[in-house]
């Protein structure tokens, strides 16, 4: 390998772990990885999935593949940020899998240390993924895989708690009705809105929605826009419409708050849907309002299913059989309503919602939603991500103001 690549494999493994070290709605654990067979009918997939065993539906759609593709399936799960990591690991060893499922945010970060193979290489067909949810596997102008679902924030209500503050959910439509359905929720002695503003990757996640919403970008952190949004989170915690306990709520707690049934508003994730229905609430969905109306961009979650690079260039044609039949319509139905997910394209989307009605909401937020590390910020997106929950955190605890904190920030990204 060359010195250079070398190099920026060694500054991936740094990026990865920032970047994965607040990841959103994954499970743990881990199997041990064995080398690649040299056998070149064996191929080998490394997934997020380590909740998922040898009997489960997803292991059985891995091994159809295979059969499908011809060859026999080698599969290893990990923990997401411990996968990106073994991934790194093995490209520097030359030992990467054949398919690599891997958290959309590291696409960017392994693709520019040179671990993967663009779409263009490995002739992968990714024309009908929807273009926002593309855009997170993208980099440089290039495409690395293609998503296999996507999740995102949206609005959690509690019916009965809006019905006794007299709040019709029909008037939330922006950032002004909301905060007055807040007013009203907390002069009918309930609890307003929950969120997670915790100093780590999730309080970004979780404060992104509102930032996107105004307008803002994260090329500039102390826009007008962007004070806006985080004047928004300081002002419902100032007005004891928002608990201060969100300084250091994950999107777990923040969601446990709202399931003691106290509170009108929830902000979190397709990942709650059986835990709401657990909790017994009579709950509605409501995807984040912008500023003055519509669906704001909230960041996407899921992963990418992506090809590395490999020393034998002939086996990429067998790995691109394998990527088409894990996300062709069928399977992605399959595996997207295991995974909780939305689906990336909008025709299985549709049959999500025929099959759910409930999760029509969700598609929607879906389909406004962002990659973190869309317009092309890609391995910039950990040091931006970063000073935004520090200035966050600064400004809801009442260290500095919105406009201050954001303003140090910005300058500490340049």
């Amino acid at each position: 390998m060359k010195r250079s690549a070398r190099r920026r494999l060694t500054a991936a493994v740094l990026t990865v772990t920032a970047v994965t070290a607040g990841a959103t709605a994954c499970s743990s654990g881990s199997d041990s990885a064995g080398t690649k067979a040299a056998d070149s009918g064996t191929y080998t997939i490394w997934d997020p999935y380590p909740q998922f065993d040898k009997s489960s539906a997803w292991a059985k759609l891995l091994d159809g593949c295979g059969t499908e593709a011809g060859v026999k399936i080698k599969r290893t799960a990990f923990d997401t940020s411990d996968l990106a990591n073994k991934a790194l690991l093995a490209a520097q060893q030359g030992n990467s899998a054949d398919v690599l499922i891997v958290d959309n945010p590291v696409v960017s970060t392994l693709a520019e240390a040179g671990v993967l193979t663009t779409t263009a290489d490995n002739k992968l067909d990714t024309s009908k993924a929807d273009p926002n949810l593309l855009a997170a596997g993208q980099s440089g102008g290039k495409t690395y895989g293609t998503p296999i679902g996507a999740n995102t924030l949206a609005l959690y209500y509690n019916k009965k708690v809006l019905k006794q503050a007299g709040v019709d959910i029909a008037s939330v439509k922006d950032w002004k009705s909301l905060t007055a359905a807040l007013a009203r929720v907390k002069a009918a002695g309930k609890k307003g809105i929950t969120f997670s503003a915790i100093g780590t990757e999730e309080g970004s996640f979780q404060f992104l929605p509102w930032f996107w919403g105004a307008g803002a970008q994260l090329t500039a952190l102390d826009s007008d826009k962007a004070v806006a949004a985080l004047t928004l989170w300081k002002g419902w915690l100032k007005d004891g419409y928002a608990p201060n306990s969100v300084l250091n709520n994950t999107q777990t707690t923040s969601w446990q708050e709202f399931a003691t049934g106290d509170y009108a508003f929830s902000e979190n994730g397709t990942w709650q849907l059986a835990n709401a229905d657990k909790a017994g609430l009579d709950y509605g969905v409501l995807p984040v309002p912008g500023a003055s109306g519509g669906n704001a961009s909230a960041p996407t979650g899921g992963e990418f299913v992506t090809i590395p690079v490999q020393q034998s260039t002939g086996r990429y044609a067998t790995s691109q059989k394998l990527v088409s039949c894990l996300t062709n319509s069928q399977n992605l139905l399959e595996t997207d309503t295991t995974l909780s997910y939305v689906a990336p394209t909008t025709e299985v989307q549709g049959k999500q919602v025929a099959a759910n009605a409930e999760l029509k909401p969700w598609v929607d937020a879906v389909k406004a939603a962002k990659g973190r590390t869309s317009d092309d910020l890609g391995t910039k997106y950990p040091k931006i991500s970063e000073q935004l929950w520090k200035a966050v955190q600064s400004a809801l605890s009442g260290a500095q103001s919105p406009k201050d904190a954001l303003a140090a920030a910005q300058s500490a990204v340049k």
